[in-house]
């Protein structure tokens, strides 16, 4: 698939490192958002981030006079604002079931692989490593069901998964071929996609290097 023309301006400052960060960029891929992105060390922030942004954080993003700095609520924003293509699904019903999907993955999976990238605590991290590790392999036939997480169509829920799984490797994760085959072949379409490749920082390129 191509990347649609970019269609506006923004301002993005993101952690090349950070998840969520790339959640974010992935969806401004996705949607052909011409976007300047400002590379932010979180130790050492850009000193425009605080006059923006009362937490100082990232992901913070700016369109005009409309300052975000939640990663969910910016890729709602922006699939509201650029409406094709769809990220979310049009029935109530069936969006309440993704935003659903969006809950259980931050819970499930994002809290343990924040504790892992955290790496303050062994003991934490091990178990952490372990409970992801677990979950993901007991979870991968569930991608067999459909090509993308539980869709047939490309959506929000697969920029919030496609991250993390592109992190595996510095999370100290290897998922054994054999038992999760469904993972991998799904690993391997979001990860193709142009839009996907086009989000990627030089860290998080280097992270599969």
């Amino acid at each position: 698939m191509g990347v649609v023309a970019k269609r506006s301006s923004m301002t993005f400052f993101s952690d090349g490192n950070d998840h969520y960060c790339h959640r974010v960029r992935i969806v401004l891929a996705e949607k052909g958002v011409a976007v300047e992105i400002h590379d932010v060390d979180p130790a050492n922030p850009h000193e425009d981030l605080a006059t923006l942004n009362p937490y100082n954080s990232v992901p913070t993003l700016v369109d005009r006079d409309l300052v975000l700095y939640e990663p969910g609520i910016m890729m709602e924003y922006l699939d509201e604002r650029f409406p094709h293509p769809p990220l979310l699904p049009v029935y109530p019903v069936a969006r309440a079931e993704s935003r659903l999907w969006l809950y259980r993955i931050q819970r499930d999976w994002c809290t343990l692989a924040d504790i892992i990238l955290a790496n303050k605590d062994d003991a934490a991290v091990t178990k952490a490593r372990k409970e992801l590790r677990e979950s993901l392999i007991s979870t991968s036939p569930l991608f067999a069901e459909k090509p993308f997480f539980m869709s047939d169509e490309y959506s929000i829920v697969d920029c919030c998964t496609a991250p993390l799984l592109w992190r595996l490797p510095v999370l100290g994760i290897d998922l054994p071929e054999k038992q999760t085959k469904d993972i991998h072949a799904y690993m391997e379409r979001l990860f193709e996609r142009e839009s996907f490749q086009a989000s990627l920082s030089e860290a998080e390129q280097e992270m599969r290097e």
